[in-house]
């Protein structure tokens, strides 16, 4: 009874000395999970398994460069005034006093000039909206070379793909709200671009515009745009991708314990959490450095925005400017009247191949796996390398890309290289067609020649620079065995067969299926298989008979140097490839020869498909 008795009275202490924070929260949690039930969502949550690796990281820099343009962005709105009504200036920056401007450019130059720290948030702002979507564009690029867009997730690439598109019209939107002559420019071109639309470009300008170009209406419906119907579609789409990312399991790259039905890596929560909280601060510090010793967008140079004068050196914001060199690179004066409508295809042909490109990225998914015939899950990113085709195809369109994109440059190249700018254009159009091609097979070269690579990697093991004569006279280089861990990555990559073409019930085949067949062959082209497990058998079985020859041999000839010395044989040291045996995980489709037994994982309390790095693993794949 008196033991009783000190345990409640130990007990009842404990409870007093709890702090009060701690008391409010836990009652606070419970309060709010009885009405909720919310708490067995944060569990599984927190639960959940994120594979670790650098490439990564891309896409939360672009998910919390994003989070500093609404914070940024947020400050600006309250000074900001969004009116293309006349005003005469008359803040803190001298030259520009007594100079006409709309109220736009007016409470930008006070925002930059009269309020503490608004230059500097505006530069913030701008620098992130800039890293917002080179982050988008980087993830995809990594998205698109390992095949982490391959089913399931071809809804979500494609919601990646529509969140660049808007970032684009985002930033765009926000570029072109100063109302300087360099956003006036740049309005310009994008009305030129609307009104060389055949039937209806005329009216859709005028519809956009509220009149003639630039009436007085355009800055208002953008800065709407701006900061309330892009950014929520912006906020859903983020959302929706990251909920996706959740149902499908993160993709991760092939190595000891990891397959298609389980995710290697560290639990949401405390583990990736703290790990994104620190990634958050890194990349808003980096931003704001950026922001403070690299001025952008200095509109306090340009002036308002007047028709009349023609700035010469003046570049577009990098998203924008694959657009503007399409426009550069189309021979002048390609126009033809047809139903009394002047036809300016200097115009439509840019419109229309950038509109073609940007359609087969959207479905590029669909296009491979209807090509490929491909339907089954894939969790396991690819190397590149085992890719070739897909790795060259990425490689053209990157390449026509950048050649767009450095058209847009064309006048600073000439003037800064002192070429003619004749000369600059034309190069830049036949590397426009040139440039992918070479670039395609180029590629797909050094892909196969680094697959080639791996595979003599794996089976004969890297160079060691140690050369050993053999009794009859020649000269071997000892070869280091890989440990199974690194053979892994060398050779554990899924092979594919090219499609086969059947007749139908009349006995034929149909065009569109011998189309298919050929892509298919094509795709699959010079392709290498994988390394298979009596390649590997027959290679280990070499190695270790060569290395038992080498140390015999060295030990006949130590054995002959101690008789004639008359010293006693030395204990011999079998030759290694100085490594650490440990317990391998073998690839799927070289050494795995255990049944799979279920993922213990459940009773640990994780997730039955999910793996913590620190659990031992064994030869199954199954964590003990």
């Amino acid at each position: 009874m008196s033991t009783a008795t000190a345990t409640d009275e130990t007990a009842v202490g404990t409870s007093r000395e709890k702090p009060l924070g701690g008391r409010f929260v836990g009652a606070t949690a419970n309060y709010l999970d009885e009405r909720t039930s919310l708490s067995g969502l944060v569990k599984e949550l927190g639960r959940k398994i994120f594979p670790d690796h650098w490439s990564f990281m891309l896409g939360e820099i672009a998910l919390w460069s994003f989070v500093v343009v609404l914070l940024s962005g947020t400050f600006l709105t309250f000074f900001f005034q969004a009116s293309m009504v006349p005003t005469h200036y008359t803040g803190a920056y001298i030259p520009m006093r007594g100079v006409e401007m709309s109220a736009a450019l007016d409470s930008t130059l006070r925002i930059s000039f009269d309020i503490r720290g608004g230059l500097l948030v505006r530069q913030i702002h701008h620098w992130a909206a800039l890293v917002f979507i080179a982050g988008i564009g980087v993830h995809m690029l990594r998205v698109f070379f390992t095949g982490a867009f391959r089913k399931p997730r071809e809804l979500n690439w494609m919601i990646g793909f529509v969140l660049f598109v808007l970032a684009m019209g985002e930033g765009f939107t926000g570029y072109s709200l100063p109302d300087d002559l360099l956003s006036g420019n740049g309005l310009r071109i994008i009305d030129g671009m609307i009104k060389g639309i055949p039937l209806i470009g005329t009216w859709t300008s005028f519809l956009l515009f509220g009149g003639e170009f630039p009436g007085m209406q355009i800055v208002g419906r953008l800065y709407t745009l701006h900061i309330l119907l892009l950014p929520a579609i912006l906020v859903a789409l983020l959302a929706a991708h990251l909920i996706l990312m959740i149902i499908n399991k993160h993709t991760q790259f092939a190595g000891p314990g990891r397959s298609n039905d389980n995710v290697v890596g560290y639990p949401m929560l405390p583990v990736y959490a703290s790990k994104m909280g620190g990634f958050f601060f890194i990349v808003f510090g980096v931003i704001v450095l950026i922001a403070s010793l690299f001025t952008i967008n200095p509109v306090w140079n340009y002036g308002p925005y007047d028709p009349s004068p023609v700035s010469a050196g003046t570049q577009p914001d990098w998203y924008i400017g694959f657009a503007d060199g399409a426009l550069r690179l189309v021979p002048p004066h390609l126009e033809t009247v047809f139903w009394d409508h002047t036809w300016s295809w200097n115009i439509i042909l840019p419109i229309t191949v950038l509109v073609l490109f940007i359609a087969l990225v959207a479905f590029y998914p669909f296009i491979e796996a209807w090509i490929t015939g491909d339907k089954r899950e894939h969790h396991i990113a690819q190397r590149p390398r085992n890719a070739p085709t897909r790795t060259a195809i990425g490689a053209a369109g990157v390449t026509f890309y950048a050649v767009l994109w450095a058209a847009a440059s064309s006048d600073i190249i000439a003037t800064h290289f002192w070429v003619t700018m004749e000369g600059v254009i034309h190069t830049l159009q036949a590397l426009l067609f040139v440039g992918p091609v070479i670039a395609y097979f180029v590629t797909k070269r050094i892909a196969i020649a680094l697959q080639k690579k791996d595979r003599e990697i794996a089976l004969h093991g890297y160079e060691s620079g140690r050369i050993v004569r053999l009794p009859g006279g020649e000269y071997i280089e000892v070869h280091q065995p890989v440990d199974e861990y690194e053979r892994w990555k060398l050779v554990d990559f899924e092979t594919y067969e090219p499609l086969v073409v059947r007749p139908n019930s009349r006995g034929q085949i149909p065009w569109h299926q011998n189309f298919r067949a050929s892509l298919s062959r094509w795709f699959f082209e010079d392709r290498l298989a994988p390394v298979t497990q009596a390649e590997v058998d027959e290679a280990l079985s070499h190695q270790h008979h060569e290395l038992d020859h080498i140390a015999e041999q060295e030990d006949a000839e130590i054995q002959a140097m101690h008789e004639r010395a008359g010293v006693p044989d030395a204990p011999h040291h079998p030759i290694t490839d100085g490594k650490q045996s440990e317990t391998a995980v073998r690839p799927t489709n070289v050494i795995v020869t255990d049944e799979v037994v279920e993922n213990t994982a459940a009773d640990k309390g994780t997730s039955n498909t999910d793996v913590d790095p620190d659990d031992d693993v064994h030869p199954s794949g199954d964590t003990k």
